[in-house]
């Protein structure tokens, strides 16, 4: 296995060759010596060794091109600096990265929690029961922000739906042209209920149901439901496209209903 990263002169060789292929065939050594911060002679013999090698091809003064099994070395060595770039930011510092909770109950600095998230809020009970653990970094009372990180394990989330809910225009009728109990019916069992247009918006206030979010309806539903809501997103007719083309963008589940 090419490991770019086992040392120097091998990061060096990798970077050179890089900027061969991206300036074949006419290759400025001082240009080369330049961007990877070596000397042209340094350059020069890293080509050197890079055609006796076969990674490199000289078509004439100053004309190079990476061969195919340079093009395959290049390949894997990007996939060795790829594997480690997903090791430092997948592993290093998604660990050390810090969130803040919801205590469930008082919290000391450097205890184990277990991680949950609860209408759509993260929360850190005490204790290592959960599938997903960190630990505090802060002294928190119960039902205040609690900074976590040491992250491990994977958090249990049911993703929500969003129901969109048809209103007219005022054109063919508007919040008039739907029965009260209908739209309350509707948003009875959403968490979170979302309106966008005047019609909507009239026909929740008309069912006796005051929309939680007016505006920016098609990216909050979508978040809530990411985070585990149910949505009723009431929609005058002519914003219904608006609002799916968010939803259907994020590849969160919903289903339009006419009143």
């Amino acid at each position: 296995m090419v490991d770019v990263l086992d040392n120097k002169r091998a990061a060096t060789r990798f970077r050179i060759l890089v900027q061969i292929a991206e300036r074949q065939p006419a290759v400025s050594q001082g240009e080369i010596a330049e961007e990877v911060g070596v000397t042209s002679q340094a350059v020069s013999e890293y080509i050197r060794e890079l055609v006796d090698e076969g990674l490199v091809e000289k078509e004439g003064r100053s004309r190079y091109r990476v061969t195919r099994e340079g093009v395959d070395w290049l390949f894997r060595a990007a996939d060795d600096v790829r594997r480690f770039a997903d090791h430092v930011t997948g592993d290093v510092l998604d660990a050390m990265s810090e969130d803040a909770y919801i205590a469930t109950d008082d919290l000391e600095e450097g205890e184990t929690v277990s991680l949950s998230v609860e209408n759509g809020l993260l929360h850190a009970t005490p204790g290592e029961a959960g599938p997903a653990t960190g630990i505090a970094t802060t002294d928190a009372e119960a039902g205040t922000d609690v900074g976590v990180t040491s992250f491990e394990g994977v958090m249990e989330l049911e993703p929500g739906t969003v129901t969109v809910f048809q209103v007219p225009s005022v054109r063919t009728g508007g919040s008039r042209a739907i029965a009260d109990d209908v739209v309350a019916e509707a948003c009875s069992g959403a968490d979170l209920v979302a309106a966008t247009g005047v019609e909507a918006i009239v026909a929740c206030r008309r069912a006796e149901t005051e929309p939680d979010v007016r505006f920016a309806v098609g990216e909050v539903a979508a978040d809530a439901a990411e985070h585990g809501l149910e949505v009723t997103a009431v929609v005058t007719t002519d914003a219904v496209g608006r609002v799916t083309d968010v939803l259907r963008d994020a590849d969160v589940p919903y289903e339009v209903l006419e009143g």
